[in-house]
């Protein structure tokens, strides 16, 4: 067996965007793996608030010009692409004007979520999966990071099922606590247009944080605790389903506990891990 790959889809990555806990992990984690022998790809969405020039960002041609539909509307799909100067790690960006633009992340003037940041979330999770079939890269774990990720699992087990591409493919979501607001209440209806059944779907119908875990942690292989002090109950949910969980592990032994954790799930491992 050849080395490991490992794809990251992360909602935020420092230095393209501010110092947060998920965008510190996700900017030190693929690093680590990396230098741990693992092979990697890195996605995250290509907010509007980035700054192009200064991070040297630029379009992969051959990989943009797709459509995604979302809500029975096309939305062209746009890949760029930067280096982090620091580390041997490129990061592709998931781009569309309509979504991605504006000078915000998630939140508008007033502080209420974007009242598309459903869809974004829906273009971002095709965008991301499209990409990877079109870069010929067949990953062995897709490691999620944010609530923008969470849908990822459902599609990759759902959409893609009869997808050769991620047949062999392990799915770990990183549920961490995090600011939110409750996404349209028609997500469920919008997610069903592709083809996924609305059965598969009941944590969502009140797009609620700990509803968009829930979906997530039902259709990964394991679950890792991002944040200090996760809901309990969303452990015992994970538990329940039997899904391996890692606790929250402290920035010094995150990569090597992480990389170790990587490795029991692709021996299919199903037990508890304490940190």
């Amino acid at each position: 067996m050849g080395k490991a790959r490992v794809l990251f889809v992360s909602q935020e990555i420092t230095p393209f965007l501010p110092e947060t806990t998920i965008s510190s992990v996700s900017r030190q984690l693929p690093q680590g793996i990396h230098d741990r022998g693992k092979e990697i790809r890195v996605f995250m969405p290509r907010f509007g608030k980035i700054n192009e020039r200064r991070h040297q960002l630029h379009e992969v041609i051959r990989l943009s010009g797709m459509n995604m539909i979302i809500n029975d509307s096309d939305h062209p799909l746009i890949i760029k692409v930067a280096s982090i100067p620091t580390a041997r790690m490129q990061v592709y960006f998931i781009d569309n004007e309509e979504y991605f633009h504006r000078k915000a992340v998630f939140h508008d003037d007033n502080e209420q979520f974007f009242k598309d940041n459903d869809e974004r979330s829906i273009f971002f999770v095709k965008g991301v999966l499209e990409t990877v079939k079109k870069l010929g890269w067949a990953p062995d774990i897709i490691h999620c990071h944010g609530w923008m990720t969470s849908l990822l699992p459902v599609y990759v087990r759902e959409l893609y099922k009869e997808d050769p591409h991620f047949a062999e493919t392990k799915l770990v979501y990183s549920a961490y606590d995090q600011p939110f607001q409750e996404l349209d209440n028609d997500l469920a209806r919008k997610i069903s247009l592709d083809g996924i059944d609305r059965g598969l779907l009941e944590t969502i119908t009140t797009p609620d944080l700990e509803g968009m875990h829930k979906l997530a942690i039902q259709h990964a292989d394991a679950v890792i605790e991002g944040t200090a002090g996760m809901s309990s109950g969303l452990t015992s949910f994970a538990e329940s389903l039997n899904k391996p969980v890692l606790s929250h592990t402290d920035p010094d032994s995150l990569v090597n506990n992480i990389d170790q954790f990587y490795d029991e799930v692709l021996l299919g491992k199903s037990v508890l891990v304490e940190d």
